[in-house]
Protein backbone atom coordinates (compact mmCIF):
# COMPACT_ATOMS: atom_id res chain seq x y z
CA UNK A 1 0.00 0.00 0.00
CA UNK A 2 1.38 3.16 -0.50
CA UNK A 3 0.16 7.10 -0.17
CA UNK A 4 0.98 7.97 -4.05
CA UNK A 5 0.34 6.42 -7.46
CA UNK A 6 3.42 4.74 -9.56
CA UNK A 7 5.65 7.74 -10.70
CA UNK A 8 5.39 8.54 -14.67
CA UNK A 9 8.99 8.76 -16.19
CA UNK A 10 10.90 11.43 -14.12
CA UNK A 11 11.81 14.59 -16.34
CA UNK A 12 15.07 15.07 -17.48
CA UNK A 13 17.41 17.11 -14.79
CA UNK A 14 20.42 19.52 -16.67
CA UNK A 15 23.59 18.67 -14.68
CA UNK A 16 24.89 21.58 -12.26
CA UNK A 17 28.57 20.28 -11.25
CA UNK A 18 29.02 24.03 -9.79
CA UNK A 19 27.51 22.30 -6.99
CA UNK A 20 29.91 19.73 -6.60
CA UNK A 21 32.30 23.13 -5.10
CA UNK A 22 30.05 22.86 -1.85
CA UNK A 23 30.48 19.08 -1.05
CA UNK A 24 32.39 18.87 2.23
CA UNK A 25 35.04 20.95 3.89
CA UNK A 26 32.90 21.27 7.17
CA UNK A 27 34.31 22.82 10.77
CA UNK A 28 34.50 20.87 13.77
CA UNK A 29 33.85 22.69 17.16
CA UNK A 30 35.15 22.20 20.31
CA UNK A 31 32.27 21.24 22.83
CA UNK A 32 31.99 21.55 25.88
CA UNK A 33 27.84 21.33 26.88
CA UNK A 34 26.99 18.85 29.95
CA UNK A 35 25.36 16.11 28.73
CA UNK A 36 24.57 15.63 31.19
CA UNK A 37 27.71 16.00 33.18
CA UNK A 38 30.17 18.25 32.73
CA UNK A 39 33.32 16.35 30.53
CA UNK A 40 36.31 17.80 29.36
CA UNK A 41 35.36 17.73 25.92
CA UNK A 42 35.21 16.37 22.57
CA UNK A 43 35.65 17.66 18.97
CA UNK A 44 32.58 17.34 16.59
CA UNK A 45 32.69 17.78 12.98
CA UNK A 46 29.63 19.74 12.00
CA UNK A 47 28.11 17.91 8.83
CA UNK A 48 24.62 19.41 9.12
CA UNK A 49 26.65 22.83 7.57
CA UNK A 50 27.71 21.43 4.19
CA UNK A 51 25.54 21.53 0.96
CA UNK A 52 23.15 18.14 1.01
CA UNK A 53 24.19 17.29 4.75
CA UNK A 54 26.75 13.96 5.02
CA UNK A 55 25.01 12.00 3.44
CA UNK A 56 25.45 14.55 0.15
CA UNK A 57 29.17 12.98 -0.31
CA UNK A 58 27.98 9.26 -0.08
CA UNK A 59 25.65 10.14 -3.07
CA UNK A 60 28.25 11.55 -5.22
CA UNK A 61 30.58 9.20 -4.32
CA UNK A 62 27.50 6.11 -5.44
CA UNK A 63 26.43 7.96 -8.73
CA UNK A 64 30.23 8.50 -9.43
CA UNK A 65 31.30 5.15 -9.08
CA UNK A 66 28.14 3.66 -11.20
CA UNK A 67 28.93 5.81 -14.21
CA UNK A 68 32.13 5.00 -14.15
CA UNK A 69 31.07 1.32 -14.56
CA UNK A 70 28.31 2.12 -16.98
CA UNK A 71 25.71 0.94 -14.44
CA UNK A 72 24.26 4.79 -13.99
CA UNK A 73 23.77 5.92 -17.83
CA UNK A 74 23.65 9.65 -18.55
CA UNK A 75 20.39 11.44 -17.58
CA UNK A 76 19.02 7.75 -15.76
CA UNK A 77 16.87 7.85 -13.07
CA UNK A 78 18.08 6.96 -9.60
CA UNK A 79 15.92 5.51 -7.29
CA UNK A 80 16.59 4.82 -3.56
CA UNK A 81 14.82 4.09 0.03
CA UNK A 82 15.42 6.39 2.65
CA UNK A 83 14.23 7.52 5.82
CA UNK A 84 15.03 11.35 5.00
CA UNK A 85 18.43 11.64 5.35
CA UNK A 86 19.80 10.36 2.12
CA UNK A 87 17.34 11.79 0.22
CA UNK A 88 18.56 15.00 0.65
CA UNK A 89 22.21 13.77 -0.21
CA UNK A 90 20.94 12.21 -3.87
CA UNK A 91 18.84 15.24 -4.72
CA UNK A 92 22.15 17.16 -3.94
CA UNK A 93 24.00 14.87 -6.11
CA UNK A 94 21.19 14.51 -9.07
CA UNK A 95 21.26 18.02 -9.53
CA UNK A 96 24.80 18.16 -9.16
CA UNK A 97 25.34 15.49 -12.16
CA UNK A 98 22.40 15.43 -13.75
CA UNK A 99 19.85 12.91 -12.95
CA UNK A 100 16.28 12.92 -11.87
CA UNK A 101 15.64 11.15 -8.20
CA UNK A 102 12.71 9.08 -6.88
CA UNK A 103 12.41 8.44 -3.54
CA UNK A 104 10.80 6.05 -1.28
CA UNK A 105 10.02 7.02 1.71
CA UNK A 106 7.55 5.98 4.44
CA UNK A 107 4.22 7.73 6.65
CA UNK A 108 6.54 8.41 9.40
CA UNK A 109 9.07 10.75 7.17
CA UNK A 110 8.32 14.32 8.55
CA UNK A 111 6.06 16.82 6.57
CA UNK A 112 8.62 19.49 6.55
CA UNK A 113 11.11 16.76 4.75
CA UNK A 114 8.42 15.60 2.60
CA UNK A 115 8.03 19.20 1.36
CA UNK A 116 11.86 19.89 1.03
CA UNK A 117 12.42 16.60 -0.90
CA UNK A 118 10.22 17.54 -3.61
CA UNK A 119 11.28 21.67 -3.36
CA UNK A 120 14.71 19.96 -4.53
CA UNK A 121 13.22 17.96 -7.71
CA UNK A 122 12.82 14.45 -6.21
CA UNK A 123 10.05 12.31 -7.39
CA UNK A 124 8.30 10.96 -3.61
CA UNK A 125 6.57 7.65 -3.06
CA UNK A 126 5.57 6.79 0.89
CA UNK A 127 4.48 3.25 2.08
CA UNK A 128 2.04 3.63 4.62
CA UNK A 129 2.67 0.35 6.96
CA UNK A 130 5.44 -1.64 7.63
CA UNK A 131 6.10 -4.78 6.53
CA UNK A 132 5.46 -7.64 9.47
CA UNK A 133 9.44 -8.73 9.01
CA UNK A 134 11.40 -6.05 8.76
CA UNK A 135 9.20 -2.82 9.26
CA UNK A 136 9.36 0.14 7.42
CA UNK A 137 13.38 -0.58 5.79
CA UNK A 138 11.62 -3.73 4.28
CA UNK A 139 8.20 -2.02 3.31
CA UNK A 140 10.22 0.23 1.33
CA UNK A 141 12.13 -1.84 -0.38
CA UNK A 142 9.59 -3.86 -1.38
CA UNK A 143 8.22 -1.12 -2.60
CA UNK A 144 11.63 0.22 -4.56
CA UNK A 145 11.54 -3.00 -6.23
CA UNK A 146 8.15 -2.63 -8.27
CA UNK A 147 8.92 1.09 -8.90
CA UNK A 148 12.18 -0.65 -10.68
CA UNK A 149 10.05 -2.65 -13.18
CA UNK A 150 8.04 0.88 -14.47
CA UNK A 151 11.58 2.67 -14.50
CA UNK A 152 13.81 0.89 -17.02
CA UNK A 153 17.13 1.95 -17.05
CA UNK A 154 16.90 3.21 -13.29
CA UNK A 155 19.45 3.08 -11.24
CA UNK A 156 19.50 1.48 -7.67
CA UNK A 157 22.19 2.36 -5.22
CA UNK A 158 21.06 0.09 -2.57
CA UNK A 159 22.91 2.26 0.06
CA UNK A 160 23.22 -0.51 2.62
CA UNK A 161 25.21 -2.37 0.69
CA UNK A 162 27.24 -0.48 -2.07
CA UNK A 163 30.78 0.11 -1.00
CA UNK A 164 31.28 3.14 -2.94
CA UNK A 165 29.04 4.71 -0.24
CA UNK A 166 32.14 4.17 2.54
CA UNK A 167 34.48 5.60 0.04
CA UNK A 168 32.60 8.82 -0.05
CA UNK A 169 33.50 9.62 3.61
CA UNK A 170 37.40 9.30 2.95
CA UNK A 171 37.67 12.82 2.09
CA UNK A 172 35.83 13.96 5.24
CA UNK A 173 38.72 11.66 6.58
CA UNK A 174 41.18 13.61 5.38
CA UNK A 175 39.44 16.67 6.70
CA UNK A 176 39.55 15.20 10.14
CA UNK A 177 42.85 14.70 9.69
CA UNK A 178 43.89 18.41 8.62
CA UNK A 179 42.38 19.62 11.60
CA UNK A 180 43.59 17.54 14.40
CA UNK A 181 46.87 16.64 15.39
CA UNK A 182 46.16 13.28 17.19
CA UNK A 183 43.07 11.18 18.28
CA UNK A 184 42.67 8.51 20.45
CA UNK A 185 38.59 7.83 20.45
CA UNK A 186 36.27 7.86 17.24
CA UNK A 187 32.35 7.99 18.04
CA UNK A 188 30.24 6.96 14.98
CA UNK A 189 26.47 6.68 14.72
CA UNK A 190 26.00 3.35 12.63
CA UNK A 191 22.82 2.86 10.24
CA UNK A 192 23.71 2.04 7.06
CA UNK A 193 27.17 1.68 7.72
CA UNK A 194 28.84 3.83 5.18
CA UNK A 195 30.34 6.85 7.54
CA UNK A 196 31.98 4.52 9.75
CA UNK A 197 33.39 2.34 7.49
CA UNK A 198 34.61 5.32 5.34
CA UNK A 199 36.63 6.82 8.04
CA UNK A 200 37.87 3.96 9.94
CA UNK A 201 40.26 2.58 7.58
CA UNK A 202 41.78 5.90 7.05
CA UNK A 203 41.65 7.00 10.71
CA UNK A 204 43.56 3.99 11.77
CA UNK A 205 46.42 3.97 9.36
CA UNK A 206 46.80 7.92 10.47
CA UNK A 207 46.34 6.81 14.01
CA UNK A 208 46.59 2.92 14.62
CA UNK A 209 45.51 2.57 18.20
CA UNK A 210 42.23 4.68 17.42
CA UNK A 211 39.43 3.07 18.97
CA UNK A 212 36.48 3.17 17.60
CA UNK A 213 32.89 3.21 19.62
CA UNK A 214 29.91 2.50 17.57
CA UNK A 215 26.35 4.23 18.20
CA UNK A 216 23.31 2.06 17.81
CA UNK A 217 20.06 2.68 18.14
CA UNK A 218 17.59 0.75 20.72
CA UNK A 219 15.61 -1.52 18.40
CA UNK A 220 18.17 -1.76 15.99
CA UNK A 221 19.19 -5.02 14.96
CA UNK A 222 22.78 -4.00 13.65
CA UNK A 223 24.74 -5.59 16.79
CA UNK A 224 23.02 -8.30 17.13
CA UNK A 225 19.90 -6.99 19.29
CA UNK A 226 16.41 -8.26 18.15
CA UNK A 227 15.17 -5.60 16.15
CA UNK A 228 11.91 -3.70 17.34
CA UNK A 229 10.01 -0.53 16.10
CA UNK A 230 12.06 2.17 16.64
CA UNK A 231 11.23 6.00 17.63
CA UNK A 232 14.67 7.43 16.17
CA UNK A 233 15.63 8.04 13.14
CA UNK A 234 18.69 8.08 11.17
CA UNK A 235 20.42 5.77 12.79
CA UNK A 236 19.93 2.12 13.49
CA UNK A 237 18.33 -0.59 10.99
CA UNK A 238 15.75 -3.39 11.29
CA UNK A 239 17.61 -5.11 8.30
CA UNK A 240 21.28 -5.83 8.26
CA UNK A 241 23.67 -3.95 6.32
CA UNK A 242 26.73 -5.55 4.73
CA UNK A 243 28.27 -2.26 4.83
CA UNK A 244 29.06 -2.56 8.81
CA UNK A 245 32.95 -3.44 9.37
CA UNK A 246 31.74 -5.25 12.56
CA UNK A 247 35.32 -6.09 13.36
CA UNK A 248 36.85 -2.35 13.77
CA UNK A 249 34.40 -1.27 16.52
CA UNK A 250 35.90 -1.98 20.37
CA UNK A 251 32.61 -1.53 21.74
CA UNK A 252 28.98 -0.30 20.99
CA UNK A 253 26.15 1.82 22.76
CA UNK A 254 22.76 1.36 22.39
CA UNK A 255 20.86 4.72 23.18
CA UNK A 256 17.39 5.63 23.94
CA UNK A 257 15.05 8.42 22.27
CA UNK A 258 14.83 10.13 26.42
CA UNK A 259 18.50 10.47 26.13
CA UNK A 260 19.14 11.66 22.80
CA UNK A 261 16.43 14.30 22.85
CA UNK A 262 17.84 15.23 26.35
CA UNK A 263 21.31 15.53 24.72
CA UNK A 264 20.40 17.51 21.43
CA UNK A 265 18.10 20.16 23.71
CA UNK A 266 21.23 20.94 26.40
CA UNK A 267 23.50 21.27 22.64
CA UNK A 268 20.76 23.66 21.16
CA UNK A 269 20.70 25.35 24.35
CA UNK A 270 24.19 25.54 25.38
CA UNK A 271 26.11 25.32 22.14
CA UNK A 272 23.94 27.01 19.51
CA UNK A 273 24.92 24.02 17.60
CA UNK A 274 22.99 20.48 17.34
CA UNK A 275 20.97 18.17 15.35
CA UNK A 276 18.77 15.33 15.09
CA UNK A 277 18.87 11.54 17.18
CA UNK A 278 22.14 10.58 15.81
CA UNK A 279 23.01 13.59 16.89
CA UNK A 280 22.30 13.38 20.64
CA UNK A 281 23.16 10.00 20.53
CA UNK A 282 26.68 10.43 19.52
CA UNK A 283 27.33 13.36 21.31
CA UNK A 284 26.28 11.67 24.73
CA UNK A 285 28.78 8.80 24.15
CA UNK A 286 31.18 10.92 23.32
CA UNK A 287 31.18 12.91 26.29
CA UNK A 288 31.13 9.92 28.58
CA UNK A 289 34.48 8.79 26.68
CA UNK A 290 36.21 11.98 27.31
CA UNK A 291 35.34 11.60 30.98
CA UNK A 292 35.94 7.99 31.22
CA UNK A 293 39.73 8.98 30.75
CA UNK A 294 40.66 12.65 31.32
CA UNK A 295 43.40 13.13 28.82
CA UNK A 296 42.14 11.33 25.58
CA UNK A 297 41.00 13.29 22.44
CA UNK A 298 37.50 12.46 21.47
CA UNK A 299 35.97 13.05 17.73
CA UNK A 300 32.11 12.72 16.48
CA UNK A 301 30.32 13.40 13.67
CA UNK A 302 26.88 15.41 13.83
CA UNK A 303 25.76 14.05 10.91
CA UNK A 304 22.61 16.82 9.99
CA UNK A 305 21.32 19.95 11.86
CA UNK A 306 18.50 20.46 13.86
CA UNK A 307 15.68 21.79 11.21
CA UNK A 308 13.99 18.27 10.47
CA UNK A 309 12.86 17.66 13.96
CA UNK A 310 11.50 20.75 15.27
CA UNK A 311 8.39 18.50 15.35
CA UNK A 312 9.27 15.73 17.45
CA UNK A 313 13.53 15.80 19.24
CA UNK A 314 12.41 19.29 19.61
CA UNK A 315 8.21 19.38 19.58
CA UNK A 316 6.71 19.48 23.32
CA UNK A 317 3.50 17.52 21.69
CA UNK A 318 6.04 15.15 20.41
CA UNK A 319 7.55 14.27 23.82
CA UNK A 320 4.19 13.89 25.74
CA UNK A 321 2.66 11.99 22.95
CA UNK A 322 5.83 9.32 23.45
CA UNK A 323 6.18 9.97 27.38
CA UNK A 324 9.38 11.81 26.79
CA UNK A 325 8.46 14.53 28.44
CA UNK A 326 8.33 12.40 32.10
CA UNK A 327 11.23 9.67 31.13
CA UNK A 328 14.42 10.19 32.93
CA UNK A 329 17.42 9.92 30.78
CA UNK A 330 20.15 7.51 31.90
CA UNK A 331 23.28 9.16 33.38
CA UNK A 332 25.54 6.40 32.71
CA UNK A 333 25.24 3.42 30.02
CA UNK A 334 23.98 0.22 31.91
CA UNK A 335 26.70 -2.46 30.92
CA UNK A 336 26.29 -6.32 29.27
CA UNK A 337 28.40 -8.75 28.78
CA UNK A 338 27.21 -9.50 25.31
CA UNK A 339 24.69 -8.24 23.04
CA UNK A 340 22.09 -11.38 23.10
CA UNK A 341 22.26 -11.41 26.90
CA UNK A 342 19.88 -8.29 27.65
CA UNK A 343 17.56 -6.63 25.22
CA UNK A 344 18.50 -2.80 25.77
CA UNK A 345 15.47 -0.49 26.14
CA UNK A 346 17.85 2.64 26.96
CA UNK A 347 21.44 3.89 27.02
CA UNK A 348 23.36 0.32 26.96
CA UNK A 349 27.34 -0.33 26.62
CA UNK A 350 28.93 -3.48 25.69
CA UNK A 351 32.78 -3.98 25.35
CA UNK A 352 31.81 -7.62 23.15
CA UNK A 353 30.92 -6.79 19.30
CA UNK A 354 29.30 -9.48 17.12
CA UNK A 355 27.85 -9.28 13.42
CA UNK A 356 24.08 -10.55 12.78
CA UNK A 357 23.31 -13.96 13.40
CA UNK A 358 26.51 -14.95 14.78
CA UNK A 359 27.13 -15.66 18.78
CA UNK A 360 30.90 -15.39 18.16
CA UNK A 361 32.51 -11.79 18.54
CA UNK A 362 33.93 -9.93 15.93
CA UNK A 363 35.78 -7.96 18.25
CA UNK A 364 36.77 -7.69 22.15
CA UNK A 365 38.13 -4.72 23.51
CA UNK A 366 41.71 -5.09 23.80
CA UNK A 367 43.05 -5.70 27.20
CA UNK A 368 39.61 -6.46 28.31
CA UNK A 369 38.22 -8.89 31.38
CA UNK A 370 36.43 -11.70 29.72
CA UNK A 371 33.78 -10.40 27.93
CA UNK A 372 31.56 -13.45 28.91
CA UNK A 373 31.67 -12.05 32.52
CA UNK A 374 29.81 -8.27 33.30
CA UNK A 375 33.28 -5.98 33.35
CA UNK A 376 33.16 -3.63 36.31
CA UNK A 377 33.15 0.34 35.60
CA UNK A 378 35.82 2.72 35.25
CA UNK A 379 36.06 4.49 38.21
CA UNK A 380 34.59 8.31 37.33
CA UNK A 381 32.88 6.79 34.82
CA UNK A 382 28.99 8.39 34.73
Amino acid sequence: MTTASSPRRPAPVAANPELLRLLGRTPMIRVHTRLPHAHPGFWAKLEGLGAGGMKARAAVSILRGARLRGELLPGAPVIESTSGTLGIGLAFAGQALGHPVVLVGDAELEASMRQLLRAYGAELELVDRPAPRGGWQAARLARLHTLRRSLPGAYWPDQYNNPDNAAGYHRMAAEIVERLDHLDVLVCSVGTGGHSAGLLGPLRRRWPRLEVIGVDSVGSAIFGQPARPRLMRGLGSSIHPRNVAHPSFDEVHWVGPAEAVDACRRLARDTFVSGGWSTGAVALVSAWAARAEPGRVVATVFPDGPHRYLDTVYGDTFRRAHGLDTATPATRPSEIPHPHAVEATGWTRCRTVIAPGNATPARCAAGRPDPAAPAPARDGVQ
